[in-house]
């Protein structure tokens, strides 16, 4: 490979290596980028200079890039308290520092834990060292690592314990401690190899499950851990041998159950754990049906389950009794306008997260006593919002109550946290992101719009922007974000570092495409397999509403997407360069058919029913029409800045590599062309809440000098 200074990059050396599918020969020059150990020293090198180069194109912007920094940074409120959540005669809660990355772990007592949950309820500040304990620190925890998280933070029933699970590479693969939650201490022995799924198995402290990974980090045993043991001498209590399925691990609300879930993209079964008798193991509650998708829950004498199949392909809610699972009844039939996304049990209501055009919804119903028969589910009431588009989910309530916790955000307003009386319809905000720097809610508009598919589809899109600073006549700056797939719903949410963008004028907008899952069950099937080509028209189609709409135009429009959006971001700048001025893929994954022709690659198996399984012909062949890397052409592109981390798990480091190499060597454009490879971070990017606003800062920078909007650039002046 050579490089020659600030204005030449990197080019990465070529090695033939021949593909040979179904009469179709691929040449692949840049295969020897893929090194699974991530320490092959000329590897290694030409990410390095990769890194280089970019940082030399951008020295110019740094001054502006940390200016951006300093401005995002200040709009946080660094030291801040969660909303506390009321655990048997406790408050938990996380506490951030001025200064720190990471977050601590706390609990104070409940001043009268024998009187009943209220809306009203106020945790005394813990403004006293004797009011709040700090049970872990994960600043003190992270200070001998690039990259530190902490993905299950279980407390043990009696609320002595702790386990919790540990990455300290961002490859996704934890190791368990358990501690002592008064002192800290240690009292068992690490496990390690193990996912984030994590739930303690006893109504004390005796022991908990956890689940496992094979070679591809497809999660397939569910264990048995008894406290004090080996971790070579746990129960497995169950071992998932079909390797397009991967195993789950949930607690029922009523916690006297443990539930574990076998799934695959369009198939799911469970088994429960009576957590009373765990030596009894697991026993089987939903068997396994192709094409049928489960989930579960318990109160009672029944289990809850919310179930999908082909013909009810919006989901329906079904219960039985515990002692005779086969005999259901019917609580909440299936709709085909309102797709039942999950419920959530308490023990006199159930709350039933729904979709319906395109936006979630919150119904609450009543529960008969215990001891009565269940019916059908009647006279439910919807929880109102006030924002035109916003994001609610479900957050930890207390099952004995009757308030339901949910986090709340808009485009305009900050994560919020409400409790929700469900029985006399009082809503408490508990509460609201601090954003500091003059921040006005009022000063911004969202607006939901609709483009026009290919094939005639509505396609939804949220947009935000400030009222005072755009012209909506074509000229404006506007950034486009997309994703669609895997049935994920990009709700329009709150983004402190987009007020950044929104404050210079720029227009933000979420394309709603199809691959997700904002529109029900169909809009997922009708974005994946052989229809994947319409998340990618439907995203086109998204941009050119824009601009025919006067939100922006070509020349101020730029896009942004990350994994399956960066895939999502590689084909449209293949399908339609000229339609953008520059673009983000953030850990994007472009080298669909190589990846999905690999089943040692992690997570491939189980992405046959997303993507398809190219080892089948007319897979091999759709596929390849629109994987990213396979379609890089002798054309002009947009400015382009592309991202990875090296110990990502689920997008291989190589993949965005491979692409911006086929892009460097084939494009006939001059335009901007940055790799920025994180050596201490995964999927996610970096750990550290602060990492995460520089590497946002970096985005905006380059996404505003391909636009040529940052002022005396020359000097590095704001």
């Amino acid at each position: 490979m050579t490089t020659t200074g600030k204005g030449n990059p990197p080019m990465a050396k070529k090695v033939s290596q021949l593909m040979e599918m179904f009469g179709d020969e691929r040449v692949d020059n840049y295969y020897w980028l893929r090194d699974d150990s991530r320490s092959n020293p000329e590897v290694l090198s030409y990410l390095k200079q990769e890194n280089h180069y970019t940082h030399s194109i951008m020295s110019d912007t740094k001054k502006f890039e940390d200016d951006l920094y300093a401005e995002i940074r200040g709009r946080i409120k660094e030291d801040d308290v969660s909303a506390p959540v009321r655990r048997g005669a406790y408050y938990y809660y996380h506490r951030t520092l001025e200064g720190k990355e990471y977050v601590q772990y706390c609990r104070s007592a409940v001043p009268n834990p024998d009187a009943p949950p209220s809306v009203h309820d106020t945790m005394p500040m813990p403004d006293a060292p004797h009011n709040e304990h700090i049970i872990l620190d994960e600043n003190v925890k992270a200070q001998s690592h690039l990259f530190y998280r902490i993905a299950a933070f279980k407390v043990s029933p009696n609320h002595k314990l702790v386990a919790y699970a540990e990455d300290t590479k961002g490859d996704e693969i934890y190791t368990i401690y358990v501690i002592d939650a008064h002192t800290g201490a240690l009292v068992d022995k690490p496990l390690f190899g193990v996912t984030a799924s994590l739930e303690w198995a006893t109504n004390g402290d005796g022991a908990f499950v956890y689940i496992t990974m094979d070679q591809t980090l497809r999660p397939h045993k569910a264990w048995l851990h008894k406290l004090g043991e080996e971790q070579s001498s746990d129960t497995c209590l169950y071992h998932e041998k079909d390797d397009t399925f991967s195993l789950d691990l949930q607690a029922s609300e009523s916690k006297k159950f443990l539930f574990v879930a076998s799934e695959s993209k369009n198939t799911s079964f469970n088994f429960y754990l009576d957590v009373s008798k765990p030596e009894d193991g697991l026993q089987v509650l939903t068997p396994r049906v192709d094409g049928i998708d489960t989930s579960v829950s318990h109160r009672g004498n029944h289990f809850f389950i919310k179930r999908r199949t082909n013909e009810f392909f919006n989901s329906e809610v079904i219960a039985c009794p515990l002692d005779n699972t086969s005999e259901t009844t019917l609580l909440l039939p299936h709709r085909e306008s309102v797709k039942i996304q999950d419920i959530q049990l308490f023990n006199n209501h159930i709350v039933v997260y729904e979709r319906e055009k395109g936006l979630p919804k919150v119904t609450i119903y009543g529960l008969p006593d215990v001891e009565e028969p269940l019916k059908s589910l009647q006279s439910g009431h919807t929880v109102e919002f006030v924002d035109p588009i916003y994001s609610v989910e479900p957050s930890e309530s207390q099952f004995t109550s009757s308030i339901l916790r949910l986090d709340y955000s808009s485009m305009k307003t900050p994560h919020s946290v409400y409790d929700y009386d469900m029985k006399t319809g009082i809503s408490v905000l508990k509460k609201i992101k601090t954003v500091l720097g003059g921040f006005d809610a009022s000063n911004y508009v969202t607006e939901r719009k609709w483009a026009n598919a290919q094939d005639g589809t509505q396609i939804p899109i949220s947009i935000v922007y400030h009222k005072d600073l755009v012209k909506l006549d074509g000229s404006d700056p506007l950034l486009l974000d997309g994703y669609g797939s895997y049935e994920i719903c990009i709700d329009p949410c709150f983004n402190v570092s987009c007020l950044s963008l929104l404050d210079r004028g720029f227009v933000y907008a979420i394309a709603h495409i199809r691959g997700g899952g904002e529109m029900g069950r169909q809009w997922y099937e009708n974005g994946k397999l052989f229809k994947k080509k319409n998340t990618l028209t439907d995203f086109i189609a998204c941009a050119e509403y824009l601009t025919e709409s006067k939100y922006s135009s070509k020349e101020k429009l730029c896009i942004c997407g990350g994994s399956a959006g960066g895939l999502l971001i590689g084909a449209v700048l293949n399908m339609r360069p000229d339609l953008f001025k520059a673009a983000v893929a953030e850990v994007p994954f472009v080298d669909v058919l190589t990846t999905m022709l690999d089943p040692s690659i992690p997570l491939t198996t189980s992405e046959w029913e997303e993507w398809g399984d190219p080892r089948k012909e007319e897979f091999y062949f759709y596929i390849k029409s629109y994987s990213p890397v396979d379609n890089v052409k002798a054309q002009n592109y947009p400015n382009i800045l592309v991202t990875a981390g090296l110990n990502d798990p689920r997008v291989m480091y190589s993949e965005p590599a491979k692409f911006v190499a086929k892009l460097r060597d084939l494009k006939t454009d001059d335009n901007l062309l940055l790799f920025k490879c994180e050596f201490g971070a995964g999927h996610d990017s970096k750990s550290g809440r602060f990492e995460k606003l520089q590497e946002e800062s970096f985005k905006y920078a380059f996404i505003m000098k391909a636009l040529n909007v940052i002022p005396d650039l020359g000097c590095g002046q704001k």
